[in-house]
């Protein structure tokens, strides 16, 4: 398979992992202002602190950043998935900023019932 067939293997399994985390932390946004605090709830997080892990112990790279930087030399934030570029920039911000939020709401629905 060429570099560019590599590249676009990743950018689509990244971009599918991508579009299953927005679901997770959407879900859980979701859940915790309607207050529906449920076995799925914790599942969200749990894969969302695992998603950290791995982003800490790759220095906050993706996995598959890292795979795909041998097949390109774009400097772009997006070389890697299907995003616009300024999302892909600032997609950690984004969605860590989301998940915050959804875990001050559920905080305040577990203290107050």
């Amino acid at each position: 398979m060429s570099r560019e067939g590599r590249l676009l293997v990743i950018k689509s399994v990244h971009t599918l992992i991508w579009l299953f985390y927005n679901v997770v932390i959407f879900y859980l946004l979701f859940a915790v202002i309607i207050n529906k605090i449920d076995i799925w709830v914790w599942i969200c997080i749990g894969l969302v602190v695992l998603e950290g892990l791995v982003l800490l112990a790759f220095k906050m790279f993706c996995p598959l950043t890292i795979i795909a930087r041998k097949y390109s030399d774009s400097t772009k934030a997006n070389f890697d998935i299907f995003l616009p570029d300024w999302l892909a920039k600032y997609n950690k911000l984004i969605y860590t900023s989301i998940f915050g939020i959804a875990i001050m709401i559920l905080v305040y629905r577990i203290t107050h019932p």
